[in-house]
């Protein structure tokens, strides 16, 4: 069935152009220019984004900074061994697939670590990358409240989703 949604959605959109007299392909065309356009803009913060993380990850820093946070994110039910993963799941998806991929390694993925790392890993987003992303291209330039409640909003999805893997 998956396998039918993508040829589905490209005659569909080839439909509507047709019933609205558009040029699908000029559509597409400056769809895609416009894309390009956005990743020239993004490309510099994405790639700062990136490397910091790696060399936050590299260095060992995120490994300390969990040890030293983990106490306190036991108070809130979440085990240490999945500090770091959501230090870094706001920042890099690939960081954090690399530990989830070490958490399932040592603790096994049918384990209360590792149903926590995949609830954790699969219900958050990469929230600095895609503020990167839309505030880009919005309108709006004072984030004020925006990357602190979002990482808040994580946060407490994190602890409903260890909470709730204790009754799985």
């Amino acid at each position: 069935m998956t396998s039918y949604i993508i040829p589905i959605i490209f005659i569909s959109v080839l439909l509507v152009s047709i019933f609205r007299k558009q040029d699908a392909y000029s559509a597409f065309i400056d769809g895609s220019g416009s894309a390009v356009k956005l990743m020239i803009n993004v490309f510099p913060y994405l790639l700062t984004i990136m490397m910091a993380v790696e060399v936050f990850r590299a260095s060992g820093v995120s490994a300390v900074v969990a040890d030293f946070v983990s106490p306190a994110m036991r108070v809130f039910g979440i085990p240490k061994e999945l500090t770091e993963l959501i230090l870094l799941r706001p920042l890099s998806g690939a960081g954090a697939l690399g530990v989830l991929e070490n958490v399932f390694t040592v603790h096994g993925a049918d384990t209360y670590i590792g149903r926590c790392a995949s609830v954790i890993y699969g219900s958050s987003e990469t929230v600095f990358y895609i503020s990167t992303i839309y505030f880009s291209q919005s309108k709006v330039k004072k984030l004020g409240f925006a990357i602190p409640i979002a990482l808040f909003a994580t946060f407490i999805g994190c602890i409903l989703g260890c909470f709730l893997c204790r009754f799985i």
